[in-house]
């Protein structure tokens, strides 16, 4: 097999994408285009702000779209798509003419879907990866040409593990398209499906142990009630002390209960509110020893 010799049209839109465009550039490889969602307005202003893969590509004076035109008007040329975490189904009037693969931030047929990285926090699976597959119609289903594993830490969020997931993917697509593609293998395995994260999986539930309460703040946005305000719940760690709260009881020190012992605050975010290191949050409601979450 030989490198990748055909130039590559680079469907993105987050920070993780970004990351993959910046390796994909620095080994040298021809970007004919790249397409990201359209500029976003941020913040209170009207001012928008350029995804971060149209960021990259404006840093290195790449052509961007927001859409498939560009993509229909050059189906015509031996070119190589490369996804991540685009955001938007691919027609297949697309994919039938510009064969594409995709960076998948989990170990296929494991976390097809929308939310692979959390599904696995949230599941306590020990261990991700990524794979380079082939783009189909359906769902997460192609072949698979390359995929790297690595452990899930105690310290890992959604956050920091995607960026992680990012690096290795970006490495592992280079050394692909270096190699050479060759064929893929058909998935194997139990399949698990990665459903987008609901609303309602985002606020706290204190009557479960400790340790799903743990991944729960790792894997995603999550909150508990104080009456009527909502208090996100940014960073909490283990405590091997005996439980001598009840679940949702939060004493001075940030410790809370759970249904099988106790977690501790670190830092939390009030409604209307910057994120606070708990300590701070807790002496500004002095006189109450004990605060009931829900």
């Amino acid at each position: 097999m030989t490198r990748e010799a055909r130039p590559l049209v680079f469907l993105g839109t987050p920070n993780a994408a970004a990351t993959v465009l910046s390796e994909l550039i620095r080994n040298g490889f021809e970007i004919a285009h790249v397409v990201t969602r359209a500029d976003a307005r941020r913040g209170r202003g009207s001012a928008t702000t350029p995804s971060p893969v149209k960021q990259v590509a404006i840093d290195n004076g790449l052509d961007v779209s927001h859409d498939m035109t560009w993509l229909q008007e050059n189906s015509h040329r031996e070119l190589l798509g490369v996804v991540v975490a685009y955001g938007k189904i691919i027609p297949s009037s697309v994919l039938s003419h510009i064969p594409m693969v995709n960076i998948h931030f989990s170990l296929l047929p494991r976390w097809r879907g929308a939310a692979p990285v959390e599904r696995a926090i949230l599941a306590g699976d020990m261990r991700t990866g990524v794979c380079i597959m082939n783009v189909e119609e359906t769902l997460d289903t192609g072949d698979v040409f390359a995929r790297r594993e690595i452990e899930i830490l105690e310290t890992h969020t959604s956050e920091n593990l995607t960026e992680d997931l990012a690096v290795v993917g970006g490495q592992l697509l280079v050394d692909t398209l270096n190699e050479g593609l060759g064929t893929g293998e058909p998935q194997h395995g139990e399949t698990t499906y990665a459903t987008k994260v609901s609303t309602d999986e985002l606020r706290l539930d204190w009557n479960v142990s400790s340790i799903e309460v743990l991944r729960r703040v790792r894997a995603v946005r999550s909150y508990t009630m104080i009456g009527s305000q909502r208090l996100k719940i940014i960073h909490a760690e283990p405590l091997q002390d005996p439980a001598h709260l009840a679940a949702g009881q939060c004493d001075g020190a940030g410790v809370v209960g759970t249904s099988d012992g106790t977690v501790r605050l670190v830092s939390v975010q009030p409604e209307g509110k910057a994120v606070m290191d708990a300590a701070s949050w807790l002496r500004g409601r002095s006189g109450q020893e004990i605060i009931q979450f829900s």
